[in-house]
């Protein structure tokens, strides 16, 4: 293998790499976007128990880099950053997922919640208030907060994945994903129509999504601008994407 120029530029080691399938300029491109593995590893591990290494989630990113660097066409005209992410996150998530380190009874309680909001969204002609949700599951709102908290601790990549978790293309590894013409137009529809029901949300939680997903804030600086504790935002973050979820899927999408 002959040794790469020290001052080699991104283009020309996609150059070397796409036209001449060169390993070392793959290499090259690996340790370039590195940071876009730890900067998706990072933000999904803020969501995380404790228990779940941050090292295990970067190991996992720099397989769905490598796949993002295998797959990617410089002629394209996409930025590799916007192409990698989506391909990065998946390798984690896809990771996590075999773990299935989520206990039952949480899965079971995001359930719940999800049904008692389509429930009553479908009654009321409106986003249901936390003490109508409580009183529609049986229990009091300190022990909703506590199970919003519990299905916090246990999401994973919980609105980007949206579609994927009401889908059976949970089982299908996110390298192999579609990248055809019609499969990008189809998420494009999906993210409008992801976009027109986050309108519809309630202004707490629309604050919350936009923050944190469009204006990439941590939990934490969410709860300083809104004046809550990084544990309340979280309650909010998840009630949101459960409403989200359950109008996505009222809506058939996915």
């Amino acid at each position: 293998m002959n040794a790469l120029p020290v001052r080699l530029t991104v283009e020309q080691a996609w150059t070397k790499w796409h036209d001449d399938k060169d390993p070392g300029a793959r290499e090259w491109l690996v340790v370039h976007y590195a940071s876009l593995i730890k900067f998706v590893a990072g933000r999904l591990a803020a969501g995380l128990p404790k228990r779940v290494d941050t090292g295990d989630l970067i190991s996992a990113g720099v397989f769905g880099l490598m796949n993002a660097i295998d797959r990617f066409d410089p002629a394209q005209g996409v930025k590799f950053e916007t192409y990698a992410i989506p391909r990065i996150r998946g390798s984690i998530l896809d990771s996590l997922r075999a773990l299935d380190w989520v206990p039952r009874s949480v899965r079971s309680r995001s359930r719940s919640i999800e049904t008692a909001i389509s429930d009553l969204e479908h009654e009321l002609g409106r986003s249901p208030s936390d003490a109508e949700i409580a009183t529609k599951l049986g229990i009091d709102e300190e022990e909703l907060q506590k199970w919003l908290s519990d299905v916090a601790a246990g999401s994973v990549g919980p609105l980007d994945h949206v579609v994927a978790d009401n889908t059976a293309t949970d089982t299908h590894s996110s390298m192999h994903r579609d990248t055809s013409p019609d499969a990008v137009v189809e998420a494009d529809e999906l993210r409008k129509v992801m976009r027109q029901e986050m309108k519809k949300l309630p202004e707490r939680e629309r604050t919350v999504l936009v923050l944190y997903y469009e204006e990439n804030l941590t939990l934490g600086e969410i709860g300083d601008v809104l004046g809550v504790s990084e544990s309340r935002v979280s309650q909010i973050h998840t009630k949101a994407v459960l409403q989200m979820r359950a109008r996505l899927r009222a809506a058939d999408v996915g």
